[in-house]
């Protein structure tokens, strides 16, 4: 069980670290985006794609039009939308190819990423950097750091713009699924 809680002990010494270390200042921008958006369209690809989603619901729950891209249901994004994509590299061909092609219809782009020098950034309008350590660790296999990441740091502000919306969980509960 060594590594277990060596695990969780340098997840908890990383997360300290990217808090102290945390734009602020891009992360205000995002939330302007967010709540400025007509409807919010999400993208990622694997782990990042399933993080991405967890973020959508949870923007419903918040009350915003949301939709994940790649669903049958999903509409075509229009200009006043928001295309919020996840992505570790920032390289991710899917995601970077759709955050291109929405550009050509107008559509704000904001990126949450563990590399600010991609693709990805250089199509978003606001690039949130979720830095994580990029060595190749055995106990941290493949972008396992950076979905840790993304999931703590997008639940942080879904928690933030729930506190300025002065929205309740109550309220939240009665748009989460019948169970």
């Amino acid at each position: 069980m060594s590594t277990l809680l060596k695990f969780m002990e340098k997840v908890a010494e990383h997360l300290e670290k990217f808090k102290r270390e945390l734009d602020l200042e891009s992360v205000e921008k995002a939330i302007n985006l967010i709540n400025s958006a007509e409807r919010i369209f999400v993208i990622g690809s694997g782990r990042s794609g399933l993080i991405a989603k967890a973020f959508a619901m949870r923007l419903m729950h918040l009350g915003y039009k949301t939709y994940v891209v790649g669903e049958t249901i999903t509409p075509k994004i229009k200009e006043k939308d928001l295309l919020v994509a996840v992505s570790g590299s920032g390289e991710t061909s899917y995601t970077v190819d759709y955050a291109r092609k929405v550009k050509e219809f107008g559509v704000k782009v904001l990126s949450f990423t563990g590399k600010k020098e991609s693709t990805l950034s250089s199509l978003s309008d606001v690039v949130v950097e979720l830095r994580w350590k990029e060595k190749k660790d055995k106990i941290f296999p493949l972008g396992t750091l950076f979905e840790i990441t993304a999931m703590v740091f997008l639940d942080a502000l879904v928690s933030e713009i729930m506190v300025r919306k002065s929205i309740d969980e109550k309220e939240m509960e009665d748009r989460h699924a019948l169970e």
